[in-house]
């Protein structure tokens, strides 16, 4: 099954930071069709950066990727911070909502993404309080694949616990790529199993970036670097099993000038065009 390849806010994107605003505003390079950003980051700013924020979200598509909801937690959904989140994107126009498959908070907040454990319990905990996200929303949002470094309390893989997850919420995937492949060193699994094994239809859209090597067998997702090859490699994989999906670069510190960032967004470009030529001979 393929993923429809005419997303409603583009295909590449990237994830904008305050550090790129004085580029981005004076011009938008044509390969991003899309920016990302952290609602927290923005949710009660003012002044010149909230008027130089706007004039951005007037004239570019833009979706929402969360920090803070921490929809794994024990402790009570913030409603109030849901309700405001809703005005936000209405305010902006943003297309879509994406949360991580974690944490942050307990008796108080983490300020990290926790794993949540892999267990029956937490699937229809995660569930429920979706479920309620969405409904407060009035729209579908997408969970993304998060990165982690410890399982406590382990009785399922990862891809089960993610499908069904995904299933019994019916909510979209943000499907990050370099998750996959981080966790897939650090945890020893195939990443391109558990990339075919996720359900094609409920992709919204894709992650990339770069990480840091620890060690052989400890990488550490960063977004601080320049996205390597064999992550490159397993996009191209995600194509092919999946179709063509919009995909957006983050890159978080050390950030370069946005000409240079650009020259991976062309790279995500390049493979979409490919897969998109396949597609289309396969359907002739």
């Amino acid at each position: 099954m393929t993923v429809p390849s005419n997303s409603e806010f583009g295909m590449v994107g990237l994830g904008l930071r305050r550090e790129m605003l004085d580029e981005l505003l004076t011009q938008i390079p044509k390969q991003i069709d899309f920016m990302e950003v952290a609602p927290e980051n923005w949710l009660k700013l003012g002044g010149r950066f909230a008027k130089q924020f706007k004039s951005l979200t007037d004239t570019s598509n833009f979706v929402c990727h969360g920090l803070s909801l921490s929809i794994g937690s024990p402790e009570p959904l913030d409603i109030e911070f849901v309700k405001a989140l809703k005005v936000f994107f209405k305010a902006h126009n943003v297309k879509l909502f994406s949360e991580h498959l974690s944490y942050c908070s307990g008796s108080g907040h983490m300020y990290d993404l926790m794993p949540i454990p892999f267990t029956e319990a937490a699937i229809a905990h995660v569930v429920e309080r979706i479920k309620k996200v969405q409904d407060i929303l009035e729209q579908q949002i997408a969970i993304e694949n998060v990165s982690y470094y410890a399982a406590p309390g382990q009785q399922m893989s990862e891809l089960e616990f993610t499908t069904e997850i995904l299933q019994q919420a019916d909510c979209k995937l943000l499907l990050d790529v370099n998750n996959i492949y981080v966790n897939s060193i650090n945890h020893g699994y195939d990443a391109e199993h558990f990339l075919a094994s996720l359900p094609s239809q409920r992709i919204a859209y894709g992650h990339v970036a770069g990480h840091y090597n620890e060690a052989d067998d400890l990488l550490v997702d960063t977004h601080g670097a320049d996205v390597i090859d064999p992550v490159w490699q397993l996009l191209d994989h995600a194509y092919q099993h999946h179709g063509v999906f919009a995909t957006l670069l983050e890159r978080d510190f050390n950030i370069p000038a946005i000409a240079e960032l650009t020259k991976e967004l062309d790279i995500i470009h390049q493979l979409q065009a490919k897969h998109a030529i396949i597609q289309r001979k396969e359907s002739a």
